[in-house]
């Protein structure tokens, strides 16, 4: 169990798969950002067939390197990690940094290992009035590490790439979480395989789009020095055998079409459920906008007992209070099927009342 991490009042190390744990896991689930009705059977079966060699220690080789083609890198700028999490430690822990800067409102965790890593870490808070959108200016010139997300959890804006890799620096470690870019319609604005931006560190997870939260894969794409310094502080065979097959298959061509796909019917859906919630507006539901990632970030009063209220009727939705530069009016919802919209919207009019 992971110690709960508790700065300015918020507590860093809570995440949305809290939200559905013990008495939730009965609940309709709209705070895990995981693409529903994932893995899909042909992925399952591509996993299942790689038990066969749990006798043997994983070989990462061939993984590496389908990852390396589908992003048209050299291998040498390709680490696998367990998940983009394990990035995040390896980062805090292999890079000589002197002047960290996390800009937030986003996923916690880059954040929470660099403080377990022994580092003080200096927060740039985006605004509300400017629509969560990054403003190259607020980061500190000194900053040697910089990490941002794009799209950003949880307020689901779409940063201009130009606009991110001008935040490059010589001597600074720019570090961009593109976890949920393969679920944004042609991976606009994404910097996944650039070799042109100085310092640019970029991790992906397949865990989001692929349904593989408990299987653990993701990379890191980076300069070749960078990545030899991560690798130093991985344990032996850090990536399962299971985890490999699934990278393999994740990034081959009719994966990617199958996740292009997928990336469109996300943004109808999720245009179908910023429609239904804007019919709250005059309730005082507000949607942080414009939302281009799988999730959608809401502000409504009593957020909190909105929270509780919707799971009484059967649905869990992710608080927003533990993300540094939100307060306790904010929920993040994940963007679902029409039908799940459809039922989670005639909760939340019981719950918001009359208008």
């Amino acid at each position: 169990m992971r110690i709960p991490m508790h700065t300015d009042g918020h507590d860093l190390r809570h995440h949305g798969d809290a939200e559905v744990r013990d008495d939730g896991s009965a609940l309709v689930d709209l705070a895990v950002n995981v693409r529903a009705d994932t893995p899909p059977a042909w992925l399952r079966e591509r996993i299942a067939a790689s038990l066969t060699g749990l006798a043997a220690y994983p070989d990462g080789r061939a993984a590496r390197a389908a990852v390396a083609a589908r992003h048209r890198l050299p291998v040498d700028r390709v680490l696998l990690t367990a998940g983009a999490a394990e990035a995040f430690v390896l980062l805090a822990r292999a890079l000589k940094v002197r002047r960290p800067v996390v800009v937030h409102p986003q996923f916690t965790e880059p954040e929470a290992a660099l403080r377990d890593a022994g580092h003080s870490v200096d927060r740039v808070l985006l605004r509300e009035e400017d629509g969560f959108r990054l403003d190259p200016a607020a980061v500190p010139e000194d900053a040697d590490l910089v990490v941002i997300g794009n799209p950003t959890n949880p307020t689901s804006v779409l940063h201009p790439a130009a606009t991110i890799a001008g935040l490059a620096r010589h001597g600074r470690t720019l570090v961009v979480d593109e976890a949920f870019m393969d679920a944004v319609p042609g991976e606009r604005e994404a910097l996944a395989g650039r070799t042109d931006v100085p310092g640019l560190v970029v991790l992906r997870s397949l865990t989001k789009t692929w349904g593989l939260a408990g299987l653990r894969i993701g990379y890191v794409l980076a300069a070749p020095e960078t990545i030899r310094e991560l690798e130093r502080a991985q344990p032996l065979w850090p990536v399962s055998t299971p985890a490999l097959a699934a990278a393999e298959a994740c990034v081959s061509p009719p994966a990617l079409a199958e996740a292009a796909r997928a990336a469109h019917r996300v943004a109808a859906d999720r245009e179908y459920l910023l429609a239904g919630l804007a019919e709250f507006a005059d309730r005082g539901v507000r949607v942080a906008g414009p939302a281009q990632a799988p999730f959608v970030l809401v502000r409504v009063a009593r957020a909190g007992a909105v929270r509780r209220e919707l799971r009484a009727r059967g649905y869990a939705v992710r608080r927003g209070d533990t993300f540094p530069g939100l307060g306790d009016e904010w929920l993040r919802v994940a963007v679902r099927d029409r039908g799940t919209v459809d039922g989670f919207l005639r909760a939340v009019g019981a719950v918001v009342g009359a208008g």
